[in-house]
């Protein structure tokens, strides 16, 4: 099957109460929102989709985070590509200095927060190594984020764009106005909490910086949807 982006596709009701299969399908995403690590901590099997096109303006190079002036979208830039070209063949960009900047707004938004310190070091590398290949790129941070996390998710990676009947396919969800990823039930400490109240569901690295080793608590307590 060619690989698409289905906004309204044939996947199970992402708010239904029927049980899910074991085994979901989801993006790879850059700094994913946090029920995409809430879905890795509780699925025994995840599946990251590495033949699907490229879909612009979604979590696949963009992050959310929370600044003193609310919520700020990061974006990794890529080449141009052609149409219908796989997510694994998607190039960075070196334009406009990014990482430099992304690294920038990560310090000045989550320096007052405690476990900044704690972690900073782990996450500096990746904005002073150059990677050609963003898939290549977020998973290597994925990787990490997991680690710092101390969860141990079963990832396996496609080798062709397919549904199944055995996977929850959620590899439409990941998109900024998706119900998945418009809420996450609850509430943690955040900085700037009294300026702007909760912001909910922002990027794994607003709940790290925040929480730190209880992050852990956090995403087993509040995945979002029934697991098997």
């Amino acid at each position: 099957m060619d690989a698409q982006y289905r906004p309204n596709g044939t996947g199970k009701n992402l708010m239904s109460s029927v049980t899910m299969p074991p085994s979901i399908i989801i993006p790879s995403c850059y700094l994913a929102p946090i029920c995409y690590y809430s879905l890795m901590m509780n699925c025994p099997e995840v599946h990251i989709e590495k033949w699907e096109y490229y879909i612009k303006q979604t979590y696949r190079n963009r992050c959310s985070i929370g600044t003193e002036s609310g919520i700020m979208h990061l974006t990794v830039p890529v080449t141009k590509a052609l149409p219908q070209t796989p997510v694994k063949d998607i190039r960075i960009s070196d334009h406009g200095n990014w990482r430099h900047l992304h690294w920038q707004a990560l310090c000045t938004a989550y320096e007052r927060s405690p476990y900044f310190e704690y972690y900073a070091d782990d996450l500096y590398p990746f904005y002073h190594k150059r990677y050609e290949f963003l898939l290549d790129f977020n998973e290597d941070l994925r990787e990490t984020i997991c680690a710092l996390l101390d969860i141990h998710p079963s990832v396996h990676y496609t080798d062709i764009y397919q549904s199944s009947p055995e996977h929850t396919d959620l590899r439409a969800s990941f998109h900024p106005h998706s119900p998945l990823t418009l809420s996450f039930p609850q509430p943690y400490y955040q900085v700037f909490a009294d300026r702007h109240g909760f912001l909910p569901n922002l990027s794994i690295i607003d709940l790290l910086f925040n929480m730190g080793p209880e992050s852990r608590l956090i995403l087993r307590k509040n995945h979002l949807l029934p697991l098997a």
